[in-house]
């Protein structure tokens, strides 16, 4: 007897017999509400995900379309920018100011012919730096004229080198700079160089067969815009900045080394 109540003996036994099965169903139920409320749970924080990621997806989207705009609207203005430097540089009196305009033309168009260039660098991690060289190159010459049957203004002999975009597209803009320079202080041909620099990566150079240096010229010290872009440049890519006479003792040669 326990609290006044009689227990047959087999009784008590089955009871107790059957009490710890009534606690095992009692815990799977709890756990299977508890993982149902999970389920629900996750369920709603991936529905919330989700939704977020669609509302990334067309935000880049949208992001894309604008880029596409700005760049259009970028060129546009760079080639109407480039077309009044044009008019201005063919009606001035001053030859001196004429030639700067026509410098300063020229540059701009140039800005926009590596930009479109540029463009097709985006996503990717490495160039193949000759052919890229080349194309810059053919660009530089038709704007000068050089389409025309005859030799090219501008001739190109690199080595085959796949450079990290990073690396490439500040060398796209020295090089323009450098031939910028060439076709202003110049004549003749210019030759752009890309050599194998053995155990220091690769030696860039562009050289021309006009006059000299003049005495004492240093690139540090120039105060010319395009010079100060090049120096600019080169310490960006860790880089080093030479210069001397061009082939035959005759005209000039830049040189970048980098690795």
């Amino acid at each position: 007897m326990t609290d006044g109540v009689l227990h047959a003996p087999g009784a008590r036994s089955a009871l107790e017999h059957k009490r710890p099965w009534v606690q095992t169903v009692t815990t799977y139920e709890h756990e299977l509400a508890e993982l149902r409320r999970t389920e629900g749970a996750l369920r709603e924080v991936l529905a919330c995900e989700d939704a977020l990621l669609h509302q990334k997806s067309e935000l880049i989207q949208l992001l894309e379309i604008l880029s596409k705009e700005s760049d259009h609207r970028f060129l546009n203005s760079l080639q109407m920018i480039a077309s009044l430097l044009s008019m201005q540089a063919r009606t001035a009196s001053n030859p001196e100011t004429a030639s700067q305009l026509t410098v300063a033309a020229n540059r701009v168009i140039m800005i926009g012919a590596i930009h479109r260039r540029l463009h097709c660098l985006d996503g990717t991690q490495t160039v193949a730096f000759r052919r890229y060289l080349e194309e810059l190159c053919r660009d530089f010459s038709t704007m000068l004229g050089a389409e025309d049957g005859s030799d090219p203004i501008i001739s190109v002999d690199a080595v085959e080198a796949e450079l990290p975009s990073a690396t490439s597209i500040p060398l796209g803009f020295i090089v323009s700079e450098l031939i910028t320079n060439a076709i202003k202080y110049g004549k003749g041909q210019i030759k752009v160089r890309l050599e194998a620099n053995t155990g220091k990566g690769y030696a860039l150079s562009v050289s021309n067969d006009g006059p000299n240096l003049p005495s004492g010229f240093d690139p540090a010290k120039s105060k010319g815009a395009g010079m100060t872009i090049v120096r600019s440049l080169v310490a960006k890519i860790g880089g080093k900045l030479t210069f001397g006479p061009g082939d035959q003792g005759q005209g000039a040669c830049f040189t970048v080394m980098f690795s």
